[in-house]
């Protein structure tokens, strides 16, 4: 006979209902990004720019992603996060819409601007809604549905993009979101009840905007550049990314110093559940995530697959993402995230193995189970240190938290897929002619950067939290109502 879970373990009804709102929400984010770096080269073709114009699409949607995180804590707490939820994806709507409607690739550019301004606030909201609603107890099973955009979509947005753009037009891209931005509103507006807003909401730290944001956006631009130049070296690169960086270090100064509330309180890394939780997401920029860069154009440079192809052989690795995702979040809540989390990262490791001793002619079955052994490592390493990032957190720091913690995730992703861009390019140089063979090779190194960086990632993820103990009383949780179920 099955043993029933305890009360505290369970995903009620009303909190299971707030999650699947807060995830339709930000499928759309999620789908969208995914589905435009796909469509890129014909977004060129169509609208008769060049390549370095067009990455700007992508370039541009990032920088303002970067540059809108920071502000959500002073927003919900200004407005009430009900409100700026429903501004934002009524903001992602018509930027989505826009973007489909754009007649040159300059006005596209300004569109997708105002879609990643937007996501930047969804992020950080959803985050903060559903911790606050779940609870340190519950969040390892709400995060097993929160997280599938952010787990599943990478791996099949592929697939969809390029069915999309080859039987309806890159203009559909865009339009595909407004349809689900359109159900997300109406589900929000009539099912979430109004969070309070805070009864003396702090004043906005204004010099603490004006350090922050511009520095992430620098941040983000010199990683950017770096990836798609001749790496760090190139001043097109380095210099953003060091006043980026300045910007960035003066803010930690002043934030650390400020006795007023900052625009993000970075005390909240003194907890060391949340610290270390922060660091893994960062360092899977380069072991977890930064290899799907990897992967895609192995498939087409080494073994010659065409887009549309290479979407279907990545899809094993979306089935594997798939099987562990329930489980993953039980033993979180059960087991803690640690193992959990080290367990995802082993299997992440050995996924990759395979691609480090690859070549043009290495067989497709093998490769494909390899990539399903690697999609069964993200789920747990996504789910379970989410749930750890904030089991320790005071509900009323859980605002700053969650913005801090999509930030450093947010340059954790971008740095990956440059350092690991650069690797690959470094071992490119040098030869005349780039034969499937010694591109093969160059691969082969690539890979085993990221397999070094997992093993890399598992220090901080020793530091994780292990089981709670039962026994102890939980920290006042805040009601699902209050939280918007």
């Amino acid at each position: 006979m099955t043993t029933p879970k305890p009360a505290e373990e369970r995903v009620d009804p009303g909190l299971r209902k707030l999650i699947w709102i807060l995830v339709l929400g930000a499928l759309a984010p999620a789908l969208d990004t995914t589905i435009v770096n796909v469509a890129l080269p014909t977004l060129g073709q169509s609208l008769h720019s060049s390549v370095a114009t067009s990455q700007w699409t992508i370039t541009g949607y990032l920088l303002a992603m970067g540059m809108a995180m920071p502000v959500t804590r002073w927003v919900s707490e200004r407005f009430g996060a009900k409100r700026v939820w429903l501004f934002a994806l009524i903001l992602f709507l018509a930027g989505s819409a826009l973007g489909g409607a754009a007649w040159d690739m300059p006005s596209l550019i300004v569109f997708r601007v105002v879609q990643g301004f937007a996501a930047g606030l969804i992020m950080p909201i959803l985050t903060t809604m559903l911790v606050q609603a779940a609870g340190p107890r519950r969040l390892g099973a709400a995060m097993t549905i929160a997280m599938m955009p952010v787990i599943v979509v990478p791996v099949f947005g592929p697939v969809v993009g390029g069915l999309i753009v080859n039987n309806l037009g890159w203009r559909w891209i865009f339009y595909v979101n407004v349809p689900i931005c359109l159900v997300a509103a109406w589900l929000a507006y009539r099912k979430l009840t109004p969070s309070a807003k805070t009864t003396s909401p702090p004043n906005l730290d204004v010099f603490g905007l004006v350090l922050l944001c511009p520095g992430l956006g620098l941040v983000i631009y010199g990683l950017s550049r770096a990836a798609g130049s001749a790496g760090f070296a190139a001043v097109e690169a380095w210099l953003p990314l060091a006043a980026g960086l300045v910007l960035t270090a003066l803010f930690v100064v002043h934030a650390l110093r400020r006795r007023a509330a900052p625009l993000i309180n970075l005390r909240v890394l003194r907890i060391r559940s949340f610290a270390a939780s922060v660091f893994v997401l960062f360092l899977s920029g380069l072991s977890v995530y930064g290899p799907l860069l990897l992967l895609s154009l192995y498939y087409q440079d080494v073994q010659g697959k065409s887009a549309m192809l290479v979407g279907l052989l990545l899809a094993p690795q979306g089935i594997g993402s798939l099987l562990p995702r329930g489980i993953a979040g039980k033993l979180s809540d059960r087991i803690g995230p640690r193992p959990v989390v080290v367990v995802g990262l082993v299997l992440t490791a050995l996924g990759t193995l395979p691609f480090a001793w690859s070549g043009p002619d290495t067989n497709e079955w093998l490769l494909g189970a390899a990539l399903f052994v690697r999609g069964a490592g993200l789920a747990p390493v996504t789910i379970a240190v989410m749930a750890g990032a904030f089991r320790d957190v005071p509900s009323a720091e859980v605002p700053d938290a969650s913005s801090t913690i999509r930030i450093l995730q947010q340059v954790g992703g971008s740095f990956g897929s440059a350092v690991l861009a650069i690797i690959l390019a470094g071992e490119l140089l040098g030869h005349p002619v780039l034969t499937p063979a010694v591109q093969g090779q160059a691969f082969d190194t690539a890979f085993w950067w990221a397999i070094g960086f997992s093993v890399l990632a598992l220090l901080p993820a020793l530091l994780l939290p292990g089981a709670l103990n039962r026994r102890k009383p939980t920290e006042a949780q805040t009601s699902i109502e209050t939280a918007g179920a």
